[in-house]
């Protein structure tokens, strides 16, 4: 099969919709104006940003477009929802926050850094697929109680989260919901009012809008403290001027993918179940983390361990092919450490090793999905021939955690022997 470009990294960046790019060009020649000026040059400005917010304020079905407050990016957005909640309500309602075991490196170290500052926090684990049970979160709930961090859909494993249901807890309890949307907008409906979330941050440039721009919202009855101080803009919650060509660029993204979420699903969903099935068919010991295709997984990516191989030659050879995919997550990869995930969901070791994330869009093909089928399982196997962990598999000095024959050690007990360390 002819080499191929095929872009599999979808839940770490899109491109930019050329409509959403077109509109975008005006506004750094000609309708240059700072949208704080109250000239004309001001007004025209302000105008573009009232429809973006009212296309982006649809896409999510915001009480209103004054809800939303820009920053530059989905990891400012988690840093100003989570720390600025947090200054603006510890005296009120509380130093404790509720959150789950598997979010986004934004949320999970906004919340470590509130932790050296008086707050106390509860994690709640996750089932083998990482789902969260409300009732785990029912439970972690207390007098001192705050807040509630969880995510609509997981980075890193694509699992969908119950979010509506815990939603319904957090209100019973009077307590604030914030939720991570940065790997569900633009790839499912979201509609804050039916989740029953207070805060909600996500980033377009994930569902074809620029980079550079954040989106927050925040119910009006959640205060937040502003974290950068300067001038009054986004109503004196986000100092600076905004960026306005990538506010115009992300309501237009955001308009489309409202326009165009139901076939951009179908056709992403079934690339993703040829996808899975022929990868299974094709390759032996291959582990999907999370959920199969279906309703609890989100439609564009597949978190795949492939065992006896570790995922950074994976995604090596895969790009001398013209393949790009992720390994680990995107914030995490250049660490090459054990994705916090992965280790959530117990995962072997060995296997979160072998870790890569192939995620679709909407412009991939059938086509590519098959030349990833063609040239994937060579690459398996020419890492599993130049793998000492492959010859101690073949030699039955270890055995496979995937499929295990009843021969050898897993490879974390034979690692352990090694080094004189015993397995607990």
């Amino acid at each position: 099969m002819e080499k191929r470009s095929v872009y599999l990294d979808h839940q770490t960046t899109t491109p930019v919709l050329e409509e959403a790019l077109q509109a975008m060009l005006p506004y750094f020649r000609e309708v240059y104006g700072s949208p704080s000026s109250l000239h004309r040059f001001g007004l025209e400005v302000r105008d573009g940003l009232k429809e973006a917010r009212q296309q982006i304020a649809r896409m999510i079905n915001a009480e209103s477009e004054e809800d939303l407050i820009f920053t530059s990016g989905g990891t400012e957005s988690a840093n100003l929802a989570i720390k600025g909640f947090a200054d603006a309500n510890m005296r009120t309602k509380g130093n404790h926050i509720v959150v789950s075991a598997i979010e986004h490196p934004s949320v999970m170290n906004s919340i470590e850094y509130l932790t050296k500052h008086g707050f106390e926090v509860t994690q709640v684990p996750v089932d083998l697929i990482g789902r969260i049970n409300p009732e785990d979160v029912r439970a972690a709930i207390t007098p001192k109680t705050a807040l509630v961090a969880v995510h609509l859909v997981n980075h890193d494993i694509g699992t969908i989260q119950p979010v509506k249901e815990i939603g319904k807890i957090t209100a019973e309890k009077g307590i604030a919901l914030y939720a991570d949307a940065l790997a569900a907008a633009g790839w499912m409906p979201i509609d804050v009012q039916d989740l029953g979330v207070q805060l909600l941050s996500f980033s377009p440039h994930r569902f074809y809008g620029p980079k550079g721009i954040g989106v927050l919202y925040r119910n009006r009855k959640a205060r937040v403290t502003s974290h950068i101080h300067g001038g009054v803009q986004e109503g004196g919650r986000r100092a600076g001027t905004e960026n306005v060509p990538a506010i115009i660029g992300a309501g237009v993204a955001a308009d489309f993918a409202v326009k165009e979420m139901a076939q951009r699903v179908e056709h992403v969903a079934l690339l993703q179940k040829r996808l899975y099935d022929g990868l299974w068919k094709k390759i032996k010991y291959i582990k999907l983390n999370g959920p199969e295709p279906g309703p609890l997984r989100i439609c564009n990516t597949l978190n795949l361990s492939t065992e006896f191989i570790e995922g950074e030659g994976q995604l090596l050879l895969l790009d001398y092919q013209g393949i790009a995919v992720a390994s680990g997550s995107s914030c995490v990869s250049k660490s090459l450490k054990v994705s916090h995930v992965l280790s959530a969901i117990k995962l072997d070791h060995a296997l979160a090793q072998g870790n890569i994330i192939m995620s679709l869009g909407k412009d991939n093909t059938v086509e590519d999905v098959d030349y990833v089928l063609e040239t994937f399982p060579k690459i398996v196997d020419k890492l599993r021939n130049m793998s000492p962990m492959w010859k101690e598999f073949e030699e039955g000095v270890i055995d496979s955690v995937i499929a295990p024959t009843g021969h050898g050690k897993s490879f974390t007990e034979h690692a352990a022997a090694i080094s004189g360390k015993a397995v607990h």
